[in-house]
């Protein structure tokens, strides 16, 4: 990558200790994410994909802990803040969109107040300065009557412009980096568009970055430049995003895009990966994707692999080490 990495993390570890035991729920995940560049993070429910958006913004649940490995902000470590110093961090150089809005509002005060005040503690604006911003972003993420809305409370919107309030409450104070978990779950496809739109422009005019957590591969194809497919608890393939989706290096990922359905084909039956993810005290040794790998083989099931390169994406798999292919040759 010719840019300097905006953010960085590097052989992140999360540990979730227990009276039987500790469960490594992120185990050794590396990437980065350049400065106007949309990282989209792909995987099953239990994948590890929102437990590594909160551990970038500080937001882990005890007893929840990072165990190993660190996480660099524009070159400034922060996983190892305390509590004071991480909250002037989230809001003005971080955002957050979390997949359910009504953990990010506050019943009691009207979205306007919400979304000033964020405005006014990262920003040196007036009042009337901050009301005129609020408006703006909430224009922006499409809530028609914003003028007028802007003095409503979070109950008196449905569930898909709450959504929008949260986008806009994360955008409030130009956040260099935004993590944004299902940003446009609950939106429609029109919306979803006005979002993602949004979104790129961002990135395109003020360079900030977005690690964008999604279980729709629509939305990955539409809007990333880049995707990292987690399982496990691990990176099984990251890389540009057109080369990962028309040509997956992990057998993992080539059963994801075979799960989804081709509308140009008529089929009696949908694809699907066979079995289920592992628990966290039960994952297997060596790749933790071989009890369920068409393609596994005893080297899979003793040795667990790091990224190889995989022509222009990297993925954890042996089949792509040159050790492995010279010994297939053979």
């Amino acid at each position: 990558m010719t840019k300097q990495a905006l953010l960085q993390v590097q052989n992140l570890v999360v540990e979730f200790p227990g009276r039987r035991g500790t469960l490594r729920a992120l185990d050794d995940i590396s990437f980065s994410i350049a400065p106007g560049e949309i990282l989209g993070v792909v995987g099953e429910s239990g994948a590890g994909k929102s437990l590594t958006g909160a551990a970038i913004i500080g937001l882990l649940e005890p007893p929840g802990r990072i165990a190993g490995g660190q996480i660099l902000l524009q070159g400034e470590r922060i996983d190892n803040l305390d509590h004071s110093k991480m909250r002037h961090i989230r809001g003005r150089r971080i955002g957050a969109i979390f997949q359910d809005p009504l953990t990010s509002l506050n019943p009691l005060y009207t979205i306007g107040r919400q979304l000033t005040e964020t405005i006014r503690t990262h920003l040196p604006v007036t009042e009337a300065e901050a009301r005129k911003r609020a408006i703006g972003l909430l224009e922006d993420t499409g809530i028609p009557g914003a003028a007028q809305r802007i003095d409503h409370y979070p109950h008196q919107f449905s569930g898909g412009m709450r959504q929008r309030v949260v986008i806009a409450l994360a955008l409030a104070a130009e956040p260099m980096l935004i993590v944004a978990d299902e940003p446009t779950t609950a939106l429609d496809v029109s919306i979803q568009a006005q979002i993602i739109t949004l979104l790129k422009r961002l990135c395109h005019e003020r360079g900030a970055a977005v690690m964008l957590i999604t279980h729709d591969m629509g939305v990955i194809a539409e809007t990333c430049d880049r995707v990292a497919v987690l399982y496990a608890g691990r990176v099984a393939e990251i890389g540009p995003v057109h080369e990962v989706i028309h040509a997956p290096a992990h057998p993992y990922t080539g059963g994801l895009m075979a799960a989804i359905p081709d509308m140009a084909i008529e089929r009696e039956r949908l694809n699907q990966i066979d079995g289920a993810m592992p628990r966290l005290n039960a994952i297997p040794d060596g790749c933790a994707y071989n009890p369920r790998c068409p393609r596994a083989f005893d080297r899979c099931k003793r040795e667990r692999p790091e990224l190889i390169d995989a022509g222009a994406t990297r993925a954890a798999c042996w089949l792509h080490d040159a050790t492995q292919v010279a010994g297939a040759v053979q």
